[in-house]
Formats: C-alpha cells, structure tokens, sequence
C-alpha cells in the first residue's frame, strides 16, 4: 500500500499524485482522461477507456471435444469480454457448430464474424440493459417450479412433464452465467457498477445466492431423470414425499423473500424463519425415510437419492437466509 497527502492548490482544488508504477502500467500520462467513482466513503479511480468494451483472444487450437470448447466459450463469456475471438489454424464444421451451440446458451452472446480461421463473439448487451436483481427472481421462479413438477413426475409416473423440468434447467444456466458475468464485471469496472445500481457486496450476495438457485435447479433436473426410471410410486410414500417437497421449498422460497427484502428488519425476520425452518425438514425427511424402507430395495434406493436432494434444497436455502442475514448487517 502507497499514501499520499492532499495538496490544496489555488486556495480550494485537493490534489493528490499518483504512484508511478500503477500509472505507467494502466498507460497514464499527462494527457490522460481519468474517472473518478464514490462508492460511500472509497473513491475509486480508472483511466477511461475509448469504448469501455474488453477483447479476448482464445487459441481453440486442439479443442475438439464439445464439452471442453462450449467451456472455453462460457469461461471467456464470464470473464467479461465483450468480444470473444476463437482462432485456430483451420476451423472444422464441428467447432463452429460447437460454438453456435455455446452461444444461444449465453444470454446476449452473438456470432458476429466468420472465417476459415477464426469466429468472433460479441456480447451485444451492455450492463445497463442487465438486471441481476431481475435474473435472480426468475432463477428463483424457474429452479422451485422445476423441483414441484419434478416430484409431480415422479409420483404420477408423468414421463413427458419430467423431461420437460430436464429441459428447462438450459433457462438457470443462461440466467447463472449472466449473473456471474455481471458480478466479475462490477469488480472489474466501477463503471459498470453505478449502470447496474446496486454495489459490489450486494452484487456479490446476489451472484452467491444465483449459485444456490443453480444448485437447486440442477437437483430438480435429477429427481426428474430418476422419474423416467421408475414406475408407480407406493401409496405410503406418496404423501410423505409431497409434504417433504413442499416443506423444503419453503426454504429457499423464504430465504430469496428476506434476500430482496427492502426493509432490514423484515429481512432478518424472514431469513431467521428460513433457518428455522430446517428442523421441520428434518423430521419430513426421517418419515420419508421410515416409509420406503418398506418398499423393494431398488426403489427405496431411487426415493432415498430423491429425498437427500430435497434435503439439500433446503440446505441451499438456509445459505440464501445467510446472505440475506450479511446483506442486512448494518455497515462498518
């Protein structure tokens, strides 16, 4: 850490220099334009740039296989840049469908150019157009109405409602994947941090909270394809599981209710109630467990997978309630 002391120039102006070595890396000099941002008591500043837009360049050279190319494109997409280009000596027909792929899962990613060596992706949003106040709300919409229709399925023996919750978890991981790009933005940008309005630490409760909706949505998709496995579901398991079902939702329901609260008190009044509310699940989860040890073996083991992921539902939801709770601690 460097300090300096404030100069008064011309009876009111404050002045202050800056280090050498952080100017001479980030291209400041004396005919450099800066941005000055408050944020409470920090003021933060940063050369401005001609566009304010990040360019990448990303070898793909090798990256055959779909997985490991459709991650190379999400990890540029959430590290913030604007402009993604993929190189390669030559480009098979399998990248390129690779990478279309890739891109209508990433929201605001566009193939904007084409060539025999190369393709250029440009994110053509910018963060003012990007709520993630917004993509958490649907995430949380989406990832609970997932987890109710998928033991729906199961216990109805609906096939085609179960692989429906399956297809849906591709609308959590575009929202996922936008509210950590939004998050890595607003650290990197100040700028980006005022379009957005909210700050850094809420934006980083937000993103942590978006996790645990992902994680949700992700334990819905797999009750819904352990659904397509089984068949009829025993009459004394049915009510235990629903009850399981609507109990553990509560949680993460609750705790996204204290998230967005404006009010503090009410906030902590809420995620308190989320976190209370872990022992209910408990005691659901022990009498779903009570009632399909009485089932043959192969099914019990299917509804004990399924019990464990509600279970963890609501765990996820009880770390909402604790961003909740940080998000309405007073300030330092």
């Amino acid at each position: 850490m460097e300090t300096r002391k404030v100069q008064v120039t011309g009876g009111s102006t404050y002045t202050v220099s800056l280090p050498k070595e952080w100017a001479t890396k980030n291209g400041v000099d004396s005919d450099t334009t800066v941005e000055f941002h408050s944020e409470d008591d920090l003021l933060l500043l940063t050369p401005r740039r001609d566009d304010g837009r990040t360019e990448g360049t990303l070898d793909i050279t090798g990256l055959e296989d779909d997985t490991g190319l459709t991650r190379a494109v999400m990890t540029m997409y959430v590290s913030g840049f604007d402009v993604i280009n993929l190189e390669t000596e030559r480009m098979t027909a399998q990248q390129r469908r690779t990478i279309r792929d890739a891109t209508q899962g990433l929201v605001g990613l566009e193939v904007i150019e084409e060539m025999p060596n190369k393709m250029v992706l440009q994110d053509l949003l910018d963060s003012s157009e990007l709520s993630i106040k917004n993509a958490i709300t649907r995430m949380r919409l989406v990832a609970l109405t997932m987890l109710e229709d998928a033991v729906e399925a199961l216990l109805t023996d609906a096939d085609a409602l179960a692989q429906d919750v399956i297809e849906r978890d591709d609308d959590v991981d575009r929202l996922w994947y936008m509210t950590s790009r939004v998050f890595r933005t607003v650290l990197r940008n100040p700028t980006a941090a005022n379009e957005i309005g909210f700050s850094r630490e809420t934006c980083f409760d937000f993103q942590s909270s978006a996790r645990q909706l992902e994680r949700i949505a992700d334990h819905a998709t797999k009750i819904a394809e352990l659904a397509l496995e089984v068949g009829e579901i025993p009459d004394n398991a049915v009510g235990p599981l629903r009850e399981l079902q609507t109990e553990a939702s509560r949680v993460p329901e609750t705790a996204m209710d204290a998230l967005l609260a404006d009010d503090s008190e009410e906030a902590v009044k809420l995620a308190e109630e989320a976190r209370d509310q872990i022992g209910v699940v408990d005691e659901k989860v022990r009498e779903v467990d009570k009632e399909i040890h009485q089932v043959e073996p192969q099914l019990a083991q299917v509804l004990g997978l399924v019990a464990d992921s509600l279970s963890r539902t609501a765990d996820y939801g009880a770390n909402i309630a604790e961003n909740a709770l940080q998000k309405a601690a007073p300030e330092p």
